[in-house]
């Protein structure tokens, strides 16, 4: 298989880091900057670097969705852990808090480092078209890696610790990161990081076999629509700005829906890089297993005695029922969702789902899984060797034109242009052969169709719902409330390891003492550590100091 940027190399050795001081921003690789960016390789090298903390199961290989038993759209499974994430009793020092925290730190510094060496470069002479476009990848990474931070720790009245390297004349003096007065002063950062990525990137349709999957200007624009969306969280004024950002996605950049709802999960490399892509984790899978863990960890535990599953964040009945609205069987649902009887394939067999697994929701992800549905999966899907890596072909969608039609379909219905929402809204509706609506868009239907398109996508349902009970308007408080403060609901079944089994609906029982949503949880507690590391200059959000 021809090596590409979907392997990424794996070179975080080129910028190894410390975890051991305040939000990791030492200058990295000072001991090689001298003989380092002599070439186009060498820069290649950093920039894979960045990209692989991002591949790691520390974000998006599991750690970042583990946040989401905060909705009510998936139970963690089988080993229960880290239940203060579901009933809101966080302590900020959970694993998955705690090590995402700090990986992103560890981008936003290679970041840093990377910029600023090819800005020093600059100045004395012309930089190559790779370390061109290489500077515009790590502004692109320093962007994406802040913007996971911003919105998840920081508030109107307090924003997050961040620092650029190339602010300081003299390079970096290894000071702790300010922290910023108000997460709209992140925001901001973070737009003119995107922006300068913008002046650096090529387009996706530039990039050659080799080098699809590297960062491109759309995805650019398209983390800024997400960026103004989050910021309409305390401006308003913001919305007009993402409706005029995914109108040049749509004209100028050429995005669009794909033709079918199964196409986004394909295994097929010919479905990769469709017209509804903006940004993935790209995966391999295989001996080198390049890409995310998910697909392996939603895998149903010891996977039926042919790969080792996780077992982990299965999908509740709340989202089930959600999306029965639809009608049963519809598209969108079935390759959501796999429930008991449902069939599917599996290494070459036509199997009925059941999960005789250590916990029990009545359900397993099936976005994911073609890849194990080849009588050889390890051959034709590039299913990892190591089932304890269970990495797998697949494009992992992490933005796609979709999500941008509904922010835009958002945006229009929070300044009163419901009937163009609703335009929106069936785009999406009718590429997955759902019943157009036949009345004007409200936010009841936005939420609904946010919450099962994108359904089990790191796209952060959980702060929908955050930044939605801060809405103006009612309606979406409410829905977002009601969801907040509801108890996550399963399927129990009588026999685990009979498809037919009959079963019975009830509340899953590790999150039973979910508390009152309070809206100081709407951002995450600062590790404890990184408290005591910062010498008193990083103030814990507030609701937290009790």
């Amino acid at each position: 298989m021809k090596k590409n940027i979907l392997l990424f190399a794996m070179a975080a050795s080129l910028l190894t880091t410390s975890c051991s001081d305040f939000l990791d921003v030492q200058p990295e690789g000072n001991a090689t900057t001298d003989q380092y960016f002599m070439n186009d390789q060498q820069a290649i090298d950093a920039v894979d670097a960045l990209y692989e903390r991002f591949h790691q199961e520390v974000l998006y290989g599991r750690d970042l969705f583990d946040e989401q038993i905060g909705a009510n759209d998936v139970v963690w499974g089988r080993t229960c852990a880290f239940s203060t994430l579901a009933t809101f009793e966080y302590t900020g020092d959970e694993d998955p808090l705690a090590d995402t925290f700090d990986a992103l730190y560890v981008v936003m510094a290679r970041s840093n480092w990377v910029i600023e060496q090819l800005l020093n470069k600059q100045k004395s002479t012309a930089l190559s078209e790779v370390e061109t476009r290489s500077l515009g990848e790590a502004y692109f990474t320093r962007g994406w890696a802040h913007f996971l931070i911003a919105y998840r720790y920081g508030l109107d009245e307090q924003g997050v610790p961040f620092v650029r390297y190339e602010d300081f004349p003299n390079g970096y003096d290894n000071s702790i990161p300010p922290q910023r007065e108000s997460v709209m002063e992140n925001y901001r950062l973070i737009i003119e990081d995107m922006d300068k990525a913008m002046e650096y990137l090529p387009r996706f349709e530039e990039y050659d076999a080799s080098n699809q999957g590297r960062a491109h200007d759309a995805a650019a624009v398209a983390f800024k629509v997400k960026v103004y969306a989050y910021w309409a969280t305390w401006d308003e004024t913001k919305w007009q700005d993402v409706i005029n950002l995914v109108n040049d996605l749509e004209t100028t950049y050429g995005r669009d829906l794909a033709d079918t709802f199964a196409q986004l999960y394909s295994s097929d490399f010919a479905d990769y890089w469709n017209k509804e892509y903006l940004w993935s984790i790209p995966s391999t899978g295989g001996a080198e297993g390049g890409g995310s863990k998910f697909p392996g960890v939603i895998l149903q535990y010891q996977g039926w005695g042919k790969y080792n599953g996780w077992g982990q964040l299965k999908p509740t009945y709340d989202i089930y029922e959600e999306m029965l609205k639809d009608g049963e069987g519809n598209d969108r649902i079935v390759r959501s969702i796999l429930e008991y009887n449902q069939e599917f394939q599996y290494f070459g067999e036509t199997m009925r789902f059941y999960d005789p697994s250590e916990i029990e929701s009545g359900f397993m992800i099936n976005k994911y899984m073609e890849p194990f549905g080849f009588a050889d999966p390890l051959e034709n899907g590039y299913v990892n060797t190591n089932g304890d890596f269970g990495t797998a072909r697949v494009n992992f969608p992490v933005i796609r034109f979709a999500e941008m039609l509904l922010f835009r379909a958002e945006a229009y219905l929070m300044t009163n242009q419901a009937d163009l929402a609703t335009n929106d809204l069936n785009r999406i509706r009718n590429r997955s052969n759902l019943n157009p609506l036949d009345h004007t868009a409200t936010m009841t239907d936005l939420y609904h169709e946010r919450r099962c398109e994108l359904a089990f996508e790191f796209t952060d349902h959980l702060f929908d719902l955050k930044r939605w009970h801060r809405s103006s308007n009612a309606e979406i408080k409410e829905l977002a409330a009601d969801e907040l403060n509801a108890s996550h609901r399963v399927r129990n079944y009588v026999n685990r390891s009979d498809p037919e089994s009959s079963y019975t609906i009830g509340v899953y029982g590790d999150y039973m003492n979910k508390r009152p949503y309070d809206d100081h949880y709407m951002v995450f507690p600062y590790p404890s550590n990184q408290l005591v590391n910062s010498n008193g200059l990083l103030n814990q959000n507030p609701g937290y100091n009790l």
